[in-house]
């Protein structure tokens, strides 16, 4: 039993008032907290009340019956709900069972049976709230709800699955379309891992010349250090790894596989420990079954994967995701966000989204760009170009325009660390904090 300021809580429904009572004065003085009722129909309200941690229902009642009850009370964060019935048969037992029944007894019950049996029920379902609480506590302090914001089915599904996924130290698959934020997910998949104080190096396959693929990944003797190396202990982002020819797939594989790599130029092996993530465009067992990618690389990359929804599947978020963009470029570009107007929604609802989250980002951008000078919506935000005319008016602001995207950029690129920011720009560190307080850039937002 649970400490004895909080006991567990049932709700007892049986029509038969004798074993109401007979049930109360067991769990009474099992230490459990009891409230009766004569029919399902009041459950709801009792249960608001009460928040209890297991049901005990008869299944034969006036009214709506055990089975009904457990049809409509069966859900996400509902308590377990156990039958008992004095007509109880298997197929009735099955069916119970069926619909999500925690166990099915039949009249008259042992008690010692019947109190461990809902002891372990109960302290199931405590436990689960509290994972649900802990997961939602790590979700906060992790930022994970502001980088990947939404509320729909799926993106939640993506949040859990990367915090499940944070510390296990395991490859990662990310698939989904181009735009769908896989670069944002092995991000949160580094932070939220016991590397995260290491190097987080992200590489986009597609962008590296063939014939530099090994001095890039492992360096040279007269170059230094490569990816690998420079990755040691962290985390290491291959994107677009479907783009890997077939000698780079087998160099790439040989390095996974014995954890150490060989400088160009060189003849000694350098050990390297890091994870790896992944992340493609193409499914890649549809491109191992047409020959062009390799199936024991693919095997190691893939311990886990993950799909990235399209935003096409979580529509809903459009709104909330659009208004969160706006209000990211209104602090960048100094200016009032523009309010969203009905016809705005429209645009942004009957649009496709080929580009996915990465469109809708850019979108809110031209659109602030745009309002900044009194004009534009949605609509013209849409076009491939931004309108005509759409630019800072004078030297002065298009310098302070410039320098705020680029520092902005630089900011998120490098995950808000300062120094490594300062570094990429070429200037101080103290010169990177003026400018950010001149430019009324706010570090948090851009993250």
């Amino acid at each position: 039993m649970p400490e004895t300021d909080d006991p567990f809580r049932i709700v007892v429904i049986d029509d038969d008032r004798t074993m109401r009572d007979s049930l109360r004065e067991l769990l009474g003085a099992a230490g459990w907290r009891v409230e009766v009722l004569d029919r399902a129909e009041r459950l709801g309200v009792i249960a608001d009340r009460l928040r209890p941690d297991v049901i005990l229902s008869d299944v034969r009642m006036p009214g709506k019956d055990g089975l009904t009850l457990l049809r409509d009370w069966n859900g996400q964060d509902a308590p377990p709900v156990v039958l008992i019935s004095a007509h109880g048969d298997i197929p009735m037992a099955v069916e119970a069972m069926g619909l999500g029944a925690y166990s099915f007894l039949e009249k008259p019950y042992d008690a010692r049976r019947l109190l461990k049996l809902l002891q372990n029920a109960a302290e199931r379902h405590r436990l689960s709230l509290e994972g649900e609480r802990l997961r939602s506590r790590l979700t906060e302090l992790s930022g994970l709800d502001r980088v990947l914001l939404g509320e729909t089915a799926a993106i939640r599904t993506v949040r859990r699955q990367v915090l499940e996924l944070g510390d296990a130290n395991v490859s990662v698959l990310l698939q989904g379309e181009t735009g769908t934020g896989k670069e944002v997910v092995a991000r949160a998949l580094h932070d939220l891992s016991t590397r995260a104080d290491e190097p987080f190096i992200a590489v986009s396959c597609a962008a590296v010349a063939p014939g530099d693929f090994e001095r890039f990944m492992f360096g040279s003797v007269e170059g230094g250090p490569g990816t690998f190396e420079r990755a040691r202990g962290g985390t290491m982002f291959l994107d677009e790894i479907a783009t890997l020819a077939a000698d780079q797939q087998r160099t790439l594989l040989r390095a996974i596989e014995t954890r150490e790599t060989v400088p160009v130029g060189g003849s000694e092996p350098v050990s390297v420990s890091l994870r790896l993530v992944c992340a493609t465009n193409a499914p890649l067992d549809a491109e191992v079954e047409a020959g062009r990618f390799r199936a024991d690389l693919y095997y190691r990359v893939n311990t886990m994967i993950l799909d990235l929804p399209t935003l096409r599947e979580r529509w809903e978020d459009i709104p909330l995701l659009f208004e969160r963009f706006l209000t990211e470029f209104a602090t960048l570009y100094e200016t009032p966000p523009p309010m969203v107007t009905s016809e705005d929604l429209s645009a942004l609802l009957s649009h496709d989204w080929p580009g996915n989250v990465r469109e809708l980002r850019h979108v809110a951008e031209r659109r602030v760009l745009s309002a900044r000078y009194g004009r534009g919506s949605v609509i013209e935000a849409l076009r491939r170009e931004p309108e005509a005319g759409g630019f800072p008016g004078t030297l002065r602001e298009a310098t302070a325009a410039f320098e705020r995207e680029i520092v902005g950029r630089a900011i998120v690129a490098h995950g808000g660390r300062m120094d490594a920011v300062a570094d990429a720009l070429g200037i101080g560190r103290r010169t990177l904090n003026e400018k950010v307080v001149k430019l009324g850039l706010d570090k948090d937002a851009l993250l």
